[in-house]
């Protein structure tokens, strides 16, 4: 029995090593020559009632391409023309980029966009924008935006529709929290079907002194958390209440953005200021956000739909997006 047994093993043993060796023996280096794609550009511009617009021009970067602080700073393109038209005037945009921003300027804008101010200086971004005082987003027009770049045009429209006043906002604390709190708003839809809204909110308290950001302001500019989109599809004409969780500024680096580590990520704060806006947009508008945040709640799940971001631009991808503001402030107390 014990020969047998071994002599069993042995075969085993040396049927396996067969089976590795065909295996090696099958493998076979393949090298795939990608073919060489052309320039995809990007536009990524917003436009709010009584404020210039801000217009991001970049080059798609390849699925396989490294990225880094080098290659995001080569996507973006300070060489373009842009022109917006709304009704008979015509404004030419010209760049304003962070390389040529010294001093206070420049800590504003690595505030606003949540980057140090060596990176974002070395990273020379760039946006397009206009200083004509009448260069500004109008309610009830359509903002038409035309970029040529490298003999390539691109264009896109967007409607700034009137907005909706909201009726009343405040702030509460859920469950056993006493405080954090999310934010309720109430407004009245009007009667005609499809309007659509985006919600965005600013904490204007400045950090406390053991904040490790202690001096600056908690939110630099207004954020839109995800789900901030939604339209009147179940309350067209009707009188809505709805609740908001606080959301974060992309790369933010902010102890209390940071979910994984900090109990007040997605909260507002007892004793918080916070300057909030209901914006109306356009359909078009609508249907590009939803896109890019259903992707971004899907978290790469295997269950989800395959889908692309929607994009209003043509010649290129992208987004050119105007808002209508209906502004508050809601003051966070028991």
């Amino acid at each position: 029995m014990i020969v047998s047994t071994f002599s069993s093993s042995v075969r085993l043993g040396f049927l396996f090593l067969l089976f590795f060796f065909g295996l090696q023996s099958c493998q076979q280096s393949i090298e795939v020559e990608l073919p060489e794609a052309p320039d995809l550009y990007v536009l990524d511009g917003k436009i709010f009632s009584d404020e210039p617009p801000l217009v991001f021009v970049g080059k798609a970067q390849g699925y396989f391409d490294a990225v880094d602080a080098s290659t995001i700073a080569q996507s973006f393109l300070p060489d373009a023309e842009v022109v917006m038209t709304i009704g008979e005037e015509v404004f030419p945009l010209v760049p304003l980029c962070t390389g040529d921003l010294t001093g206070v300027l420049l800590e504003e804008a690595a505030d606003l966009l949540s980057l140090p101010e060596e990176l974002l200086a070395a990273m020379n971004l760039c946006v397009y924008t206009s200083f004509d005082e009448n260069a500004v987003g109008q309610i009830g027009k359509d903002h038409l935006l035309d970029v040529t770049i490298n003999d390539q045009s691109l264009s896109a429209s967007t409607f700034i529709p009137q907005p909706v006043p909201l009726d009343s906002v405040w702030w509460v604390t859920p469950g056993t929290q006493d405080t954090l709190g999310v934010i309720y708003a109430s407004m009245q839809d009007p009667p005609v079907s499809g309007d659509s809204y985006r919600w965005f909110a600013q904490r204007l308290n400045i950090r406390p002194e053991w904040d490790p950001m202690a001096g600056a302001v908690k939110d630099p500019d207004y954020v839109a958390p995800l789900g901030s989109v939604f339209d009147d599809a179940f309350f067209n004409g009707l009188e809505f209440e709805f609740s908001v969780f606080r959301g974060a500024a992309p790369g933010s680096t902010a102890w209390d953005d940071d979910f994984s580590q900090s109990p007040e990520a997605g909260y507002f704060k007892l004793g918080d200021t916070v300057a909030v806006r209901l914006c109306s947009i356009d359909r078009a508008v609508f249907q590009a956000l939803r896109s890019y945040e259903n992707l971004i709640l899907s978290q790469g799940s295997p269950f989800a739909l395959p889908a692309n971001m929607t994009s209003n631009v043509e010649g290129g991808i992208g987004l050119w997006a105007g808002y209508g503001i209906a502004q508050d402030t809601v003051i966070c107390t028991e």
